[in-house]
């Protein structure tokens, strides 16, 4: 053990994707459902045992669940927790910071109907979440929010590549990524053309603190400033947010399924350079994926980590980083009972003593006492430098996080999405409710249809055996892909007309095959091309096999100059759907697959998807 932190083994498994894909599609539903059971963490579908100490449940982001847990552990045996007439027991539950600040805005209760899982206390990764709460709901909701730890944002290269850049001598700055992005040979304009383009990976910013960061430090860097940034400066640096935006390859909810896109590639001996160059980030992430945990979750007692082949390294840009403050905040909740205030109050004290920040870096975290030593993490052999950022860029105000937000939503990179939908027969199964497995596919889509832009192309396939179309055998073309214009309210009539369509077998690797090669024709390197399947069984009907798929559409994707890339989506519905065929589909394109065996929350596993584009 190294500060709380399991020590890494050599791992016998050379290809763990399997295993780690099923892992992050369980963390990805996680997210978008917020509070899914997860047994990792010691919740199951009834919640929380009473153990008969006080409940506090703590709502945090995935990359704390683990430390949180061993900080709730030694709270136990801490002066704070025996200067309380009852004990407590802490347990966190991972929420992301954007959806836990949209549950508590709306006003309403918590989204789950255990409320032994109702939180106490929330610690989203920043302040710019609590703050926003403050000012959309109550400042009473989030009370006096503390911070506890921090982490830096930063790039994440693969060492080879930021070798390339001079790293780590020369100073790396937004700039230089941004021109980059921009060279019209992309890596051949510093001698690699064999990398192909510049890519980044950045998160959705409506849902995840380093997407939110990363919109805010580019602002910084067009304006050149270091502090005091304002809503005009945000409007003023539109052009510059917007050239960088054009190298992002898809957007998502968390780093966790990009890096671990990234980490089974290189350990399946892929070099990784045709799916990405740079990953926005917290430090502590590249720290978990140096070790093998590209995803954050929470190690299992006996689980071994396996280190990526090739580290990243952490690029901290020139102009400052800001940082993730990682507050903790007791919630003013009506729901929040007051032997939960009081414990909840202990353990946020807890948080703060020497014992508590010892236990930190250990997890990735900096600690706020400066007298308590970083270890052995912080270190050139885990990719970072503990004397980085020299320049801390502050958090704005409210006001201009809203204006970042949207004017990422006008500037975002634009997309390209085909849609196909899986009508065979067993999609009219029941889920409950008189509704029928289609019923919750055709919602979850049409729930969706705001998400797109006016500029944004939007197509909408089916497939099913014995039906024939412009496309081909096996596929019903309701909307070609093209711009969505003013036809949202076309395209979500389109899907009720799906409600009607012949039910047949399921030719899935046909379908994939055919809108594959349509979406290859079309695409385009200024768009994210992507094809979001959706599937409620195994293969029964294709004359493709899967390993004939895999090859066809994985070409492109182990070819570094490949500028125009069409990555694969899949949603796995229901519980007969093939996972670990899916799984191989989205891995083979850089996409990535669902998990969306309760069919009754097809909707907010649709929310989750549509977050990429």
């Amino acid at each position: 053990m190294v500060d709380g932190r399991r020590t890494l083994t050599a791992s016998a498994d050379p290809r763990p994707r399997s295993r780690r894909a099923l892992r992050v599609a369980s963390l990805t539903i996680a997210t978008a459902l917020a509070l899914t059971a997860c047994t990792a963490n010691g919740i199951d579908d009834d919640g929380f045992a009473d153990d008969g100490c006080t409940s506090v449940v703590v709502a945090t982001s995935s990359e704390k669940v683990n430390m949180l847990e061993a900080l709730a552990d030694a709270f136990r045996d801490s002066p704070e927790a025996d200067a309380l007439d009852q004990c407590a027991t802490v347990r966190p539950v991972n929420v992301s910071s954007g959806d836990a600040t949209r549950y508590l805005t709306s006003g309403e209760d918590w989204p789950r109907e255990d409320t032994s899982l109702w939180p106490t206390l929330w610690s989203p990764a920043s302040t710019v979440w609590t703050n926003r709460v403050a000012a959309a709901a109550s400042p009473a909701l989030v009370g006096e929010a503390e911070s506890f730890t921090r982490t830096p944002v930063v790039f994440g290269m693969p060492e080879t590549m930021a070798r390339a850049l001079g790293w780590p001598d020369a100073e790396i700055s937004i700039t230089d990524l941004a021109d980059l992005c921009q060279a019209p040979d992309g890596w051949g304009s510093v001698g690699k053309p064999v990398w192909g383009s510049f890519k980044i990976s950045k998160t959705n910013p409506n849902t995840s603190t380093t997407g939110l960061s990363a919109i805010l430090m580019q602002s910084y860097e067009a304006t050149g400033k270091s502090d005091a940034l304002t809503a005009d400066d945000v409007a003023a640096s539109a052009e510059f947010s917007r050239v960088f935006e054009e190298c992002v390859i898809h957007y998502g909810d968390t780093t966790g399924n990009v890096l671990t896109t990234l980490y089974d590639k290189t350990q399946n001996g892929d070099d990784g350079s045709g799916y990405v160059s740079a990953v926005a980030l917290e430090e502590t992430s590249l720290l978990n994926y140096n070790q093998g945990n590209p995803d954050s979750h929470t190690v299992q007692p006996g689980e071994t980590l396996t280190p990526p082949r090739e580290k990243l390294v952490a690029i901290y840009p020139a102009g400052g980083s800001m940082w993730s403050d990682n507050p903790i905040s007791l919630l003013g909740a009506s729901w929040v009972t007051a032997e939960q205030r009081t414990a909840g109050a202990a353990f946020i004290e807890f948080l703060h003593t020497e014992t508590a920040q010892r236990i930190l870096p250990g997890f990735g975290f900096r600690p706020l006492d400066d007298s308590v030593p970083l270890g052995d993490l912080f270190t050139a052999e885990y990719g970072v430098d503990p004397a980085q950022p020299v320049t801390t860029l502050p958090q704005p105000d409210v006001g201009v996080v809203s204006a970042a937000i949207d004017q990422w939503v006008q500037i975002r990179k634009p997309s390209s999405v085909l849609e196909v939908i899986d009508v065979s027969g067993s999609m009219d199964d029941p889920i409950g409710d008189g509704r029928t497995k289609l019923d919750g596919a055709i919602e979850g889509a049409q729930s969706t249809v705001g998400h797109f832009r006016t500029t944004d192309e939007v197509g909408l396939w089916a497939f099913t055996t014995g039906v024939e179309s412009e496309a081909g055998e096996g596929i019903l073309v309701l909307r070609d892909v093209s711009p969505l214009g003013a036809d949202r309210e076309s395209l979500s009539s389109s899907l009720d007309d799906l409600r009607y369509s012949q039910r047949a077998g399921t030719p899935l690797y046909d379908a994939i095959a055919t809108a594959y090669d349509a979406m290859k024709e079309r695409a385009e390197p200024g768009r994210i091309n992507a094809i979001v399947v959706l599937s409620d069984g195994q293969d029964t009907d294709s004359s493709i096999s899967l390993d004939s798929l895999i090859a066809k559409i994985g070409q492109s994707s182990r070819e570094g100059g490949d500028a125009a890339p069409v990555r694969i989506f899949p949603i796995a519905y229901g519980e007969g759907a093939d996972t670990n065929a899916l799984d191989r589909i989205a891995e083979a394109t850089g996409g990535q697959w669902f998990d969306a065996s309760d069919s009754e929350r097809i909707d907010l596993v649709f929310a989750s998807v549509i977050n990429n584009f």
